[in-house]
């Protein structure tokens, strides 16, 4: 049976049960798996204990219960956003701040809309294709044939174009060039040899700089979205105002001060849902000690 057929199979599978159900199967499976694999539950309430040193174990074990629970909703989500389109878009998700967006189009260079894992992320590329044009978003491939044929084509369902972040600067730099969306995310832990360290709740942590390279290079303005889920159940797709990029004409310290703005935008946003992040990711795992000494000069 091709990879095809099989993605086929899974989509329909899943899409033929009614979503409130689907939700409840799948954050039953995530309070399972918070119970029975220890390890990313630890991670989490370890990150959340650094984090927050004012808030109580209570508060800290709940917190991690919540993002569990997170996570199952965004699986279950998953599979509707074939579905979506211009028409029932507003159904489920409202948007704030388009007019920032549109604003930042209207310069004609392009937009880097930067984001997290927050909220449901997945929905957000796709709503925000639907309510302002289709993107090139920056990925990383999974190791699973079938699983990476099922995330692509879900992903790119609302229009969007899914680049692997290790070929993507010539597709990035043609896309900003005809005034297009570029999207990435930028709270994941990197190697000492992909980022910078800057300041992520009072500790260091290894950040992507692509995002400040492109900035800089191509004077794209550099805009954040996020998404957060309401209390009824529907979301709100926010999308912030222009970030300011500093440009001293000292690369390497221009590079540096412009992730610590952008990573200083997500923990704001971390800090007022902090129950819709994903703290199971070993943000810090990268240390400042584990660059080569010749490097740190």
């Amino acid at each position: 049976m091709t990879t095809q057929r099989l993605t086929d199979i899974i989509l329909a599978g899943f899409r033929g049960i009614p979503t409130p159900l689907r939700k409840s199967l799948f954050i039953g499976f995530s309070r399972m798996l918070h119970l029975l694999i220890p390890r990313q539950r630890l991670i989490a309430a370890h990150n959340l204990r650094r984090a927050f040193p004012e808030k109580s174990e209570g508060e800290i074990l709940r917190i991690v219960q919540s993002v569990y629970r997170n996570m199952g909703i965004v699986a279950a989500e998953f599979f509707d956003i074939p579905r979506l389109t211009k028409k029932n878009i507003a159904a489920l998700v409202e948007a704030e701040g388009v007019e920032n967006c549109e604003k930042a189009l209207a310069k004609g260079r392009g937009v880097l809309l930067f984001s997290a894992h927050f909220g449901n992320w997945e929905l957000e590329a796709a709503a925000a294709a639907l309510l302002i044009k289709p993107a090139v978003v920056i990925y990383r491939p999974l190791d699973s044939p079938l699983l990476e044929h099922l995330v692509l084509r879900v992903r790119s369902a609302t229009g969007n174009v899914l680049l692997p972040k290790d070929h993507a600067m010539r597709a990035m730099l043609r896309t900003l060039k005809q005034n297009g969306i570029v999207g990435i995310l930028i709270d994941q832990n990197m190697a000492w040899y992909e980022g910078v360290f800057v300041d992520y709740f009072g500790r260091p942590a290894c950040t992507t700089d692509g995002l400040a390279l492109l900035a800089l290079h191509t004077e794209a303005p550099v805009l954040p979205a996020y998404m957060v889920r309401l209390p009824d159940g529907r979301y709100r797709l926010v999308f912030g105002p222009e970030v300011e990029v500093i440009r001293t004409g000292d690369r390497d310290a221009d590079v540096l001060a412009n992730t610590q703005r952008f990573t200083k935008v997500i923990e704001q946003i971390v800090r007022r849902y902090p129950d819709q992040w994903l703290w199971v990711h070993q943000r810090w795992k990268t240390q400042p000690c584990q660059v080569p000494r010749k490097q740190r000069c």
